[in-house]
C-alpha cells in the first residue's frame, strides 16, 4: 500500500543507489534528495507546491497574493507556482540554480525570518516605520515592454534621491505612485512586482482614470500654466480639483501610515501641495519639508487660482520650503504673507554629477570621437513644452536667416524635443504650432542638402545625449520659465572635461542663469530681436572669447554633489521644525 505522507530520512551521498530509488519507484512513490543529506520519500504526485496549489485553490487565493520562501531543492516546487518566493541566504546551490531565471523571487541578503520580512517589505504587504520618508509622486522605475526600466539621465530628482537611499542612506522610505490601468501613461503591474532597484520604495497604487484627472488634468493643465507665470493658459474643472484632493489625501495617508513618530517627511513639487496641511492635522509630531524643483509665482499669478485659498493654508504647515533660487524663495514668501505661521525658507540650487557626465563625455570621445566639420551646429535639448519657447527659436532661426544671410548653409538648429506622456494634451497646440513653423522655416531656406532646423521629436539614451553635447559649439536655453535647467550645466560639464569652447546661451528667467550669471551669454526669450542678436553674437565669438566663456562657466560649477545635496535638505528640514511649535 502506498504511504499517505512524507518520509524524510538522512542519507549521505554515497548511500544514495540505484537499489535505493528503485525500491521507492516499486512503492508507486517519487523522490527527492537535497542539500546533501535529506531523502524524502513522497506519494506520487506529491510536492509541496502540489499541496499548497490545492490549498489556495479551494481558499480562492491568487497566486499573487502568496508569498513562498525556500532554501532546499525539496521546496523548488514552491517556487514553480508562480507566486512571489524568497530564497533564504545560505538556500542550497542547486536550488539557486534551478531558479536563477525567477523574477518573482526575493533573493535578501538578511538571514532567516528577517529575509522574508524584507520581501515583505519590499511587496509592499507590511510596512515598518520609518524615520525618513521621501514622498515624491514619480517612482525612480517605470515599466515598459513588460520589464522595469530606469531613467536614462544621471541627473535629475530621480536619480538624486536614488543616490540618497544608496550605501550608508538614512533609515527611510520613498513614498511613490504606481499607475495600475493599462490605459495610464505608466501601466504598470502591481506593487507587488519586484522592481530590482534595492531601494526601499512604498508603491500606492493608482488606478488610471484617478491619475489622468489628477496629474495630466489639475497638475498639468491648472497647475503648470501658473507655475510658468501664464495664468491666462489655465484650465480648471472641479471635477479634476476634486481628484487632486482625493490623490493628496490618499498620499498623506499613505505617508503617514510610513512614518515612525517624530519623522523627517520630504516632499517634493507641486503635485502635493496639500499633503502638508493634511499631515499637520494628523500626526503634528512630523518634520514637514517641501522642495520645489519648479519655479514657485508670483503672488498676482498665485492668486489667480480658484484654489489659492485652500493651498496657502496647506502650504503654510510646512516646517521648511525648498528652492532653486532666492525669487523664488521671494514668490513663496510673498504668497504666504500674512499666514500664522511662516515656513523657514531655504534656498538650495542643485547640481549634477559632474563626475559621471565628464567622464562619460571623455570615454564618447575615445569611443566616436567629434571632430566638427560643416556648418556650426547649435542645439536645444528639452521636453515638449510651451514654457521651454521652442516656437520662439524656430522664429530666431527664421529671423538670423532673413537678417545675415551670411548664416545660409552655414547653420543647423538640431531641436532635441521629446513628446510628454501620452494623455497631456496641453502641449498640443504647442506642437502643432512648432512643426508647422519647422516646415515653413525648412522650406523657406533649404537649399541642396541643407536644412536649417533639424528636429528630433524623440527622447534620446543619455549617451547619445552626451555625443550632441559634445558635437554643438552653440546650446541655446530659452526658457521663458525654470526651475533650474541642468542640461545647461551638463553641456558645460561635457565641454570642460574634453577641451572644447562650447557657447552657452541661457535664459535670464532660469535657474542656472541665478547661479551662472553674466558667465553665460544671458538671452531674454520674450524679445525676439534679442533671440537672434544674442545667437549672431555666440556664433561669431573668437576661439579665445569662447575659451575663456567655457572656463569661467566650468568654474562656477560647485554645487555639492547631488547626494551631499539631498542630505543637506533633510538636516534643514529638522533644524527648521525643532524651533518651532507645532509638536506635541
Amino acid at each position: 500500500m502506498v504511504q499517505e505522507g512524507r518520509c524524510s530520512f538522512f542519507l549521505r551521498p554515497g548511500r544514495l543507489s540505484d537499489d535505493i530509488t528503485a525500491a521507492v519507484r516499486e512503492l508507486g512513490c517519487g523522490w527527492t534528495y537535497s542539500a546533501g543529506r535529506y531523502f524524502d520519500v513522497l506519494p506520487a504526485p506529491a510536492s509541496k507546491g502540489r499541496a499548497l496549489a490545492l490549498l489556495a485553490r479551494k481558499l480562492q487565493w491568487s497566486m499573487e497574493s502568496v508569498l513562498v520562501a525556500g532554501d532546499s531543492l525539496n521546496d523548488l516546487s514552491l517556487f514553480e507556482l508562480g507566486c512571489h518566493g524568497v530564497l533564504m541566504s545560505g538556500a542550497e546551490p542547486a536550488l539557486r540554480e534551478r531558479i536563477a531565471d525567477r523574477t518573482e523571487v526575493y533573493r535578501p541578503d538578511r538571514a532567516g525570518a528577517a529575509g522574508i520580512l524584507a520581501a515583505l517589505e519590499g511587496l509592499g504587504w507590511i510596512a515598518r516605520p520609518h524615520a525618513v520618508v521621501v514622498g515624491y509622486h514619480r517612482p525612480p522605475v517605470r515599466w515598459a515592454d513588460g520589464r522595469w526600466r530606469r531613467p536614462v539621465s544621471p541627473n535629475g530628482v530621480l536619480p538624486t534621491l536614488q543616490g540618497l537611499f544608496g550605501a550608508g542612506g538614512p533609515d527611510g522610505v520613498w513614498a511613490t505612485a504606481l499607475v495600475e490601468d493599462g490605459t495610464a501613461p505608466q501601466a504598470a503591474p502591481e506593487p507587488g512586482r519586484p522592481h530590482r532597484t534595492g531601494l526601499p520604495l512604498a508603491f500606492l497604487p493608482v488606478d488610471g482614470v484617478q491619475w489622468t484627472e489628477y496629474f495630466h488634468r489639475a497638475c498639468k493643465e491648472t497647475l503648470w500654466p501658473v507655475l510658468m507665470s501664464q495664468p491666462g493658459r489655465m484650465r480648471y474643472r472641479a471635477s479634476a480639483w476634486r481628484h487632486y484632493e482625493r490623490f493628496n489625501a490618499r498620499f498623506a495617508d499613505h505617508l503617514s501610515a510610513h512614518a515612525a513618530r517624530d519623522a523627517t517627511v520630504w516632499l517634493h513639487d507641486y503635485n502635493l501641495w496639500l499633503v502638508p496641511g493634511m499631515l499637520r492635522a494628523a500626526r503634528p509630531d512630523l518634520r514637514l519639508g517641501l522642495f520645489h524643483h519648479t519655479p514657485f509665482p508670483p503672488a498676482d499669478a498665485f492668486g489667480r487660482l480658484p484654489t489659492a485659498g485652500q493651498l496657502r493654508d496647506s502650504l503654510a504647515c510646512l516646517d521648511w520650503a525648498g528652492f532653486h533660487t532666492e525669487a523664488f524663495a521671494g514668490h513663496f514668501r510673498q504668497v504666504l504673507a500674512g499666514a500664522a505661521r511662516m515656513p523657514r525658507t531655504g534656498v538650495h540650487p542643485l547640481g549634477i554629477d559632474r563626475r559621471a557626465v565628464e567622464e562619460l563625455a571623455r570615454a564618447r570621445v575615445v569611443r566616436a570621437g567629434t571632430d566638427r566639420g560643416g556648418p556650426a551646429l547649435v542645439l536645444s535639448v528639452e521636453r515638449l513644452d510651451y514654457a521651454k519657447a521652442p516656437l520662439e527659436k524656430v522664429r530666431a532661426i527664421d529671423a538670423l536667416l532673413s537678417q545675415r544671410p551670411a548664416w545660409r548653409g552655414a547653420l543647423v538648429f538640431r531641436l532635441v524635443c521629446p513628446p510628454p506622456e501620452p494623455g497631456i494634451r496641453i502641449h498640443d497646440t504647442t506642437r502643432a504650432a512648432l512643426e508647422h513653423a519647422i516646415n515653413e522655416v525648412n522650406g523657406r531656406w533649404s537649399h541642396g542638402s541643407w536644412r536649417p532646423i533639424d528636429y528630433l521629436p524623440r527622447a534620446l539614451p543619455f549617451a547619445e545625449v552626451v555625443d550632441q553635447y559634445l558635437a554643438a559649439e552653440v546650446f541655446w536655453v530659452t526658457s521663458l520659465q525654470d526651475g533650474m535647467n541642468l542640461t545647461a550645466k551638463e553641456f558645460i560639464a561635457s565641454h570642460a572635461a574634453t577641451g572644447r569652447r562650447g557657447v552657452l546661451i541661457l535664459s535670464r528667467h532660469t535657474g542656472a542663469a541665478a547661479q551662472l550669471g553674466t558667465a553665460a551669454l544671458l538671452t531674454d526669450p520674450r524679445s525676439p530681436q534679442d533671440l537672434v542678436d544674442t545667437l549672431h553674437r555666440s556664433l561669431t565669438m573668437t576661439p579665445n572669447e569662447r575659451a575663456a566663456h567655457l572656463g569661467r562657466l566650468a568654474a562656477l560649477l560647485d554645487d555639492p554633489p547631488p547626494v551631499h545635496w539631498a542630505r543637506d535638505i533633510l538636516t534643514a528640514i529638522g533644524e527648521a521644525a525643532d524651533g518651532r511649535n507645532w509638536r506635541t
